[in-house]
């Protein structure tokens, strides 16, 4: 007798185009962990810029339609396919990508892009974590090499700025369309202008980073070696269990909501804190 297909409800994405391309599903097919792959049971999913601009087509690679979205889930582990050592059934873990798709009551996940969840971490905690946590880092240590003593300017849209003379060693540049002309005044000689996020061009004049020997420099998280990651990983495990790792929950919307958080988290101004999809 043949076993029913287990279904769940997830957001599915056929057309690019705006939120309302995201289409709220109840019946789509769980799916099945394969080799060095686990299945998660997803409670919480964080909702990120990037998620918006490959839903929309402006991000540099196209995804494979149809497909589900989100990337940093936290929830317990349902299932572990062949060959998977490092987890079992009923831990807790948060992730930094899905194969599958977070924006689903399940996702599978390559092993090597789960990590623990330690107990002093709720599931929204978790799924604030991946790509903004792990982004940070490589912004900050692999690419700026920012030292110690060293000034860190951390912007987006807006806000006064007062930077002295010696100006600004490393800015770290999230609406580089808007920010970028500007970032090359305020830095220090050899001062550094990391680009995480741009929504669009700008001009700029390449003489303004003549006299001070100033860099822009852009970060792909995705581009970190396995090494990388690991490195990062575990400085943010031990900021977890120290308890300096504690991030800040936002707005909360349920999974039938999401497109309403696609259009806030990129017109709204003023949050405070991670923006969560709540799963199950």
């Amino acid at each position: 007798m043949a076993t029913r297909q287990k279904l769940m409800r997830a957001i599915r994405v056929f057309e690019i185009g705006g939120p309302e391309v995201l289409k709220f599903q109840s019946d789509v097919a769980v799916p099945i962990p394969k080799d060095h792959q686990v299945l998660i049971k997803v409670y919480a999913c964080g909702v990120n810029p990037v998620d918006t601009y490959i839903r929309s087509g402006t991000y540099g690679r196209k995804p494979h339609l149809p497909y589900t979205p989100g990337f940093d889930v936290a929830g317990v582990i349902e299932a572990v396919g062949d060959n998977v050592t490092a987890f079992k059934k009923g831990e807790r873990v948060f992730t930094t990508g899905t194969i599958s798709g977070g924006y689903a009551e399940y996702a599978v996940v390559a092993d090597d892009n789960v990590y623990t969840l330690p107990e002093k971490l709720d599931f929204k905690q978790g799924a604030a974590i991946g790509i903004p946590y792990f982004t940070a880092y490589r912004a900050l240590l692999n690419r700026a090499r920012v030292k110690p003593g060293e000034s860190v300017l951390v912007h987006g849209a807006s806000g006064g700025k007062s930077v002295g003379e010696k100006g600004i060693d490393v800015i770290i540049e999230m609406l580089a369309n808007v920010n970028l002309s500007n970032d090359l005044n305020l830095l220090s000689n050899g001062g550094r202008v990391i680009v995480v996020g741009s929504r669009g061009p700008i001009e700029i004049n390449p003489r303004d980073t003549i006299t001070k020997e100033s860099s822009i420099i852009g970060v792909a998280l995705y581009s970190s070696t396995k090494e990388e990651f690991q490195q990062c990983a575990a400085a943010l495990q031990a900021g977890m269990e120290i308890g300096w790792l504690r991030p800040v929950i936002g707005s909360e919307y349920p999974l039938e909501k999401v497109a309403q958080a696609h259009e806030n988290i990129i017109h709204s101004s003023g949050a405070t804190g991670k923006m969560i999809l709540l799963i199950s």
